[in-house]
């Protein structure tokens, strides 16, 4: 996933826009490594998801740069952007928005939430109750919010980008598994290497505020992530790769140590998010290579173990790597 980027096989015309495409890619992460050190995989996850027009589920502990990261990426796009911090107070209406009455024609009228956005960052996700979890049901999936009978859709594009800390547990609440399948991806963060702390430390040895996010520029507009969308959808995929991808979601709702496997939601996104791969490394067509790199992060949230399976101390990324170990890649 780290070689040069190469385009194979394509027309002229296709070949010029794949190659704009991959400049203005170029650009975002480069505006990204402005302030992000040693994080190449988390910009090109969250750019898969992105352009194939998923949300993400950011979890690790505190201090590594989640919430950053989100704002970052926000930042080098052009789009409008908005910051909700859940906490166990907060009540659906202070998301989707409520009804206001207006005095001047005796009627009520609807005022927008935070969700009204193209990217909304949604902090710590896990610490707001289920009443409050539940406003995002319908607006993360139908992209629109019904109040009053009336429904009111999101402007595009909308993401969602949420973090969540896995090791506090008091005040926060478990997120159900019919909200979880509705993240493309989650992102499982851990500590930076010794080589990439030591860069951080020696870039901000002498600064003494926070990082000047005004340095990160917007490189990619609204037209281009439609542009660059129109190209996904003509990345090939074979019929092998579409079966290859139905082997490895159903081989986990057959596996002796998975209560619950992934749902055909999660194949969908498999499907969508190894097009973007390939994408981003410059060709036109899906590789085993581009969907065995998504898999584990469109899955490891999906699934949940039997309880056997959690007493050995098994994982879900341990499975999902068996997994896609004993299915034979198509040739």
């Amino acid at each position: 996933m780290e070689e040069k980027p190469q385009i194979f096989d394509s027309e002229p015309s296709e070949r010029n826009d794949l190659e704009s495409i991959l400049e203005k890619i170029s650009k975002i992460q480069g505006e990204c490594h402005k302030i992000l050190v040693g994080q190449e995989k988390l910009i090109e996850l969250l750019l898969v998801s992105m352009l194939s027009d998923g949300h993400v589920l950011l979890e690790g502990v505190p201090g590594i740069a989640k919430t950053l990261s989100a704002k970052v990426i926000a930042k080098a796009l052009d789009v409008d952007f908005s910051r909700i911090q859940f906490t166990p107070d907060l009540m659906p209406s202070d998301i989707i928005g409520t009804s206001i009455y207006n005095l001047k024609d005796s009627t009520f009228d609807f005022k927008k939430g935070p969700i009204f956005s193209n990217i909304v960052l949604i902090d710590e996700i896990n610490r707001a109750p289920a009443k409050t979890q539940s406003a995002l049901f319908e607006v993360m999936e139908e992209k629109q919010i019904t109040f009053d009978g009336d429904a009111h859709m999101m402007d595009y594009p909308f993401i969602v980008i949420a973090t969540q800390n896995p090791v506090e547990q008091e005040g926060t609440y478990r997120l159900p598994e019919g909200q979880l399948d509705r993240f493309m991806m989650k992102i499982v963060l851990d500590y930076p290497n010794h080589e990439n702390e030591l860069k951080i430390l020696k870039r901000f040895r002498s600064q003494i505020r926070k990082p000047d996010l005004d340095v990160v520029e917007s490189v990619l507009t609204i037209a281009d992530l439609r542009s660059i969308q129109g190209a996904l959808e003509r990345i090939h995929i074979e019929d092998q790769m579409i079966e290859y991808i139905l082997h490895v979601v159903q081989a986990t709702r057959q596996h002796a140590h998975l209560y619950l496997g992934a749902s055909p939601r999660a194949a969908l996104a498999i499907l969508r998010a190894s097009k973007a791969t390939a994408l981003l490394a410059g060709r036109t067509f899906v590789i085993p290579d581009d969907i065995k790199f998504v898999t584990p992060y469109v899955l490891n949230h999906r699934l949940i173990l039997t309880p056997i399976a959690e007493m050995e101390s098994m994982s879900v990324f341990d499975i999902i790597h068996e997994i896609l170990r004993a299915i034979e890649i198509p040739r």
